[in-house]
C-alpha cells in the first residue's frame, strides 16, 4: 500500500467536495495511482468505487488499499486517453480524476474530456481536481516551477489552461462549476448541460 504524501495531503479537501455532491451509485476513479484514496473517500460516500489505472505496476498497491472497504471494487486497467474508452466500462453516476491532466499531452487529454459525458449516466457528475494555467500563466512561483519542470522532461505534457478546459468540457454538452482548492488547486464538478 504505496502511501504518496500529495495523495494524504489533498485526500480531505477532495473528501468535502465529494460529500457536498450528494454522489450514489458508482463512481469511476481514473488514474487511481497507489489506490489511496478510494480506501480514504469509498467508505465515507458509501458509493460502489471502481479504480482504474493505465499502469499495472499501480495495481497491486490499488488492491491492497481496495481490500480495507467492501465497496471497492477490483481495479481494472483503463486507459482513458484512448478513443473509445468510455464504451469499455460504466456508464457511471460519478467518475473522479485527480492531478492527470497536467501529466498528459494536450491531444490526449482533449480525447480524454470528450469521452467523459459518455461514460456518464444522465445525471451523473465528473470532478476533475488539479493545478492549472489561468490566462495561460501558473499561479505561484512552485506551480511555475513545477510546470516548467514538468516540460523538461517532455515538451507535450504541464498544466493545460483553465479556459481550454472548461472550452473541452463545454463542447462535450457539460456544465461545470469551478470550485478553489488548497494550493492553488481547483475542482472542476461537470455535469450534463440538460440534466
Amino acid at each position: 500500500r504505496r502511501i504518496p504524501p500529495s495523495a494524504q495531503r489533498n485526500a480531505d479537501p477532495i473528501l468535502q467536495i465529494l460529500q457536498s455532491l450528494g454522489l450514489h451509485g458508482t463512481l469511476l476513479e481514473l488514474a487511481s495511482g497507489s489506490g489511496l484514496h478510494a480506501a480514504h473517500m469509498a467508505p465515507v460516500l458509501g458509493v460502489t468505487w471502481q479504480p482504474t489505472d493505465v499502469d499495472p505496476t499501480n495495481l497491486p498497491s490499488i488492491r491492497a488499499w481496495a481490500a480495507t472497504a467492501p465497496n471497492i471494487l477490483p481495479p481494472i486497467l483503463l486507459d482513458a486517453t484512448k478513443p473509445g474508452w468510455s464504451k469499455t466500462t460504466g456508464p457511471h453516476n460519478a467518475i473522479l480524476l485527480v492531478n492527470l491532466l497536467h501529466l498528459i499531452p494536450e491531444p490526449a487529454a482533449a480525447t480524454l474530456l470528450a469521452e467523459l459525458p459518455h461514460a456518464l449516466t444522465p445525471d451523473g457528475t465528473a470532478c476533475l481536481y488539479g493545478p492549472f494555467l489561468r490566462n495561460g500563466q501558473p499561479t505561484s512561483p512552485g506551480d511555475a516551477a513545477f510546470d516548467a519542470s514538468l516540460r523538461a522532461q517532455n515538451p507535450e505534457i504541464g498544466y493545460k489552461d483553465l479556459s481550454w478546459v472548461a472550452a473541452q468540457l463545454t463542447q462535450s454538452g457539460l456544465t461545470t462549476q469551478i470550485t478553489p482548492m488548497p494550493a492553488n488547486n481547483l475542482m472542476l464538478v461537470s455535469r450534463h448541460s440538460n440534466s
